[in-house]
């Protein structure tokens, strides 16, 4: 038999001999009598299990300045001391802010209910209030009422972690709350307030927010809570007891003046991180694109992420790794490939050998990269605006920087260039070239869509079309077109999918079919095609986004449209101009000659008794497209026969198609009412037809060469195959 207390002893005995006493170790203690005296002290013991142990390296803050131990073991387990960490430099400096921790000082001044509240939205700053807190009472820069006073953060989540038995996590909590009574000098800091409702509450249980309320009403504890507007409506405003005890400190967004000089003050920890120094205007542009750009966040959070992620960007794209520590690494790695080699074949004396080879290349590396990572320190690289303006470009996928040479050359011709994929528009094109320049030059008003146009006109003249190749050529991808068919949104009801299904509907979390589109992709073109299809309230649900740029959605969100380009179209007015033209009587050589403007004053009447005035007051610009005349026609036939080109040499096959051919093609499919898609329908019969029947026949190999010819006074074009025909088209012959 062992006696277990005589093994204890000698136990203890031997600990002593073997450890002398030293600063760094902590000198084993027996339990004293002080436990036994507190039964909460007690309780601690079996509630934290072997965690407790380790509180002291968990907190970083257990023994205060001229205290042998801490007196806060269980507070020190399951948090963290802000103002230890204020005295180690550890926390970031808060500027600003005056009001609001004068505010928080003045409720923790009260006698009872002295617990402030911060509510703010995500991101303005709520947590750095406390730590700012935490570092003005280590500068005494506080009401001497809050001299020698500890601001700890409590862990909600490791006090309910582990509590497997009904009662533990009580247990734990009430000893937080008995060393909180006796501690005075400690005031609590609960970031995101709203988990301690219905934290660790089980059936028949309390949880964390009803064993508080007796000690915050009372003034036992004081408590500094932290949360959102929307957790503090969804949890503490429903529980009048628990708000009652809190006093509301509203924290708002700081504007930009403030977050600049936040981002000043705080720049000097980034710039030792990151090895690099910010400008002045890079800190400048950081708050001005955010504060335009990243519409859903606040200040100084997003222009913060920016400064942080444009430092990092910077520091990644300048690291250089010398070549002496590239090589040491390569030597590194083949003496240990060899190593592994020669133990295998039993060459130990060897093995031993090259273990040293290896030691010594270790610790030349290690002194090699320490005079790397010293060199790269005081060779900083410098962060400009262009890099800010990089990084939030990437961050919201809108191009934000100055416009490059290549790019401004790239729009000075963008009209010239759509128009030979857009034929026959040139009116059109230029308004709306116009509006994009102006915006890449960043003279458009901040607060509008890039621009917003209605295009007017008959059937089939490229009123769509040009919005995709807009698209095209601003984003180098048709997906950036948001297309939406208002033929879909006939009903009454239906309107609502726009902006998503009202609280109560099926669908309601899910978001509308174009506020979703445009958050996700906020640099876009949005067409809305057909608008005249549409039920007449979806104009009033646009008339926002048409004038301030912003629409909210279903959930309340606001949904930025101020870097999209809003393109309706509809042929308002066609029906009328192809039954009556532009009026009754005959064709005099004085009405020839107006014609355009009396198409367009129909065009326009029409226009005006089918929208709303206040609609069409915001839009920029109504842009009339005009019908397409045979020689425009002849034009649109080469675009036709390039892509239908593209496809056939897919397959492997030639193609070449006569200009007699061609000429054919537009008799059979020209016609004013219709524009361009009767060409189309020619194109399908008289080519696309003959040429399937041919390969689906097996008459065509891969290398032959499908040709097109007309001969006078023929229905039907002569399809021939020429055997391994060489792919050299005649001049004028379409080719891809």
């Amino acid at each position: 038999n062992i006696d277990y207390n005589v093994a204890k002893e000698e136990f203890e005995t031997i600990i002593s001999d073997n450890i002398a006493p030293s600063s760094d170790l902590p000198s084993y203690e027996a339990p004293t009598s002080s436990i036994e005296d507190d039964p909460a002290a007690s309780h601690t013991s079996g509630a934290s299990g072997g965690g407790m142990s380790s509180g002291g390296s968990k907190s970083g803050g257990t023994k205060r300045k001229g205290e042998s131990k801490s007196t806060t073991p269980v507070l020190d387990n399951f948090g963290r001391d802000l103002t230890k960490m204020a005295e180690d430099g550890k926390l970031d400096p808060i500027v600003g802010r005056a009001k609001e921790i004068e505010r928080v000082s003045q409720v923790l001044s009260r006698r009872k209910k002295n617990n402030p509240i911060l509510i703010g939205e995500p991101g303005v700053g709520k947590s750095a209030i406390a730590e700012g807190l935490a570092l003005r009472i280590v500068e005494k820069k506080v009401s001497r009422v809050l001299y020698g006073k500890r601001i700890v953060t409590l862990d909600i989540a490791s006090l309910v972690a582990g509590t497997k038995y009904r009662g533990q996590f009580e247990e734990r909590l009430k000893a937080v709350m008995n060393e909180l009574n006796k501690s005075p000098d400690v005031i609590l800091f609960i970031d995101e307030i709203h988990t301690i409702v219905g934290a660790g509450g089980a059936s028949g249980s309390l949880d964390a927010s009803n064993m508080f309320k007796p000690a915050l009403a009372r003034g036992e504890i004081q408590c500094i809570g932290a949360t959102t507007l929307d957790e503090f409506r969804q949890h503490i405003e429903k529980d009048g007891a628990l708000e009652r005890r809190f006093q509301k400190v509203l924290v708002e967004a700081t504007n930009i003046e403030e977050t600049k000089e936040i981002l000043h003050n705080i720049k000097d920890k980034y710039e030792e991180h990151h090895s690099v120094s910010y400008t002045d205007k890079a800190i400048d542009a950081c708050v001005k694109l955010t504060s335009r750009y990243i519409t859903d966040r606040h200040l100084p959070d997003k222009a913060i992420d920016a400064l942080d992620e444009v430092g990092s960007r910077v520091h990644l794209n300048n690291i250089h790794v010398p070549e002496e520590i590239i090589q040491i690494e390569e030597e590194i790695d083949r003496i240990k490939d060899e190593k592994i080699k020669v133990v295998r074949s039993q060459r130990y004396e060897e093995a031993a050998r090259l273990r040293d080879s290896e030691r010594n290349l270790i610790e030349r590396l290690a002194a090699a990269k320490l005079k790397w990572e010293d060199d790269s320190k005081n060779l900083r690289v410098t962060v400009t605006e262009a890099h800010v303006g990089d990084v939030v470009a990437m961050m919201t996928g809108i191009p934000v920087k100055r416009i490059a040479e290549k790019e401004s050359g790239k729009l000075a011709r963008m009209d010239k260039d759509i128009e030979g994929q857009v034929i026959g528009q040139s009116e059109a094109i230029k308004k709306v070239v116009k509006s994009i320049k102006r915006n890449r030059a960043g003279l458009k008003d901040p607060n509008k869509p890039i621009g917003s146009f209605i295009f007017l006109g008959p059937t089939g003249v490229g009123k769509t079309q040009l919005a995709k190749i807009l698209a095209q050529f601003m984003f180098d991808s048709e997906e950036a077109l948001i297309r939406i068919d208002m033929s879909e949104y006939m009903e009454k009801f239906a309107v609502t999918r726009l902006i998503g299904a009202p609280p109560g509907y099926v669908g309601y979390e899910e978001g509308g079919q174009l506020t979703e589109k445009v958050r996700r992709r906020p640099y876009s073109i949005v067409l809305l095609d057909e608008i005249e299809k549409a039920h007449p309230d979806v104009f009033n649900l646009l008339l926002q986004a048409l004038d301030y740029g912003v629409m909210t959605d279903s959930l309340g969100r606001k949904v930025d449209f101020r870097n999209t380009v809003m393109i309706m179209t509809s042929n308002i007015g066609a029906r009328q101009l192809s039954e009556f033209g532009t009026g009754v009587g005959f064709n005099t050589s004085a009405r020839e000659k107006n014609e355009e403007q009396n198409r367009a004053g129909i065009i326009q009447k029409a226009l005006k008794s089918a929208f709303a005035p206040e609609f069409l007051n915001r839009i920029d610009d109504v842009v009339l497209f005009q019908s397409l005349k045979r020689e425009h026609i002849h034009k649109i036939i080469d675009i036709e026969l390039d892509e239908l080109s593209k496809r056939i040499r897919d397959l492997g096959y030639g193609f070449n198609v006569s200009d007699e051919a061609k000429d054919f093609i537009v008799n059979k499919g020209y016609d004013e009412k219709y524009g361009a898609r009767p060409l189309k329908r020619a194109i399908q019969k008289h080519l696309e037809d003959p040429f399937a029947e041919e390969i689906i026949n097996s008459a065509v190999q891969e290398g032959d060469l499908l040709t097109a010819d007309y001969t006078k006074g023929d229905d039907n074009l002569a399809i021939s195959v020429v055997k391994g025909g060489v792919l050299v088209m005649p001049k004028g012959a379409a080719e891809a």
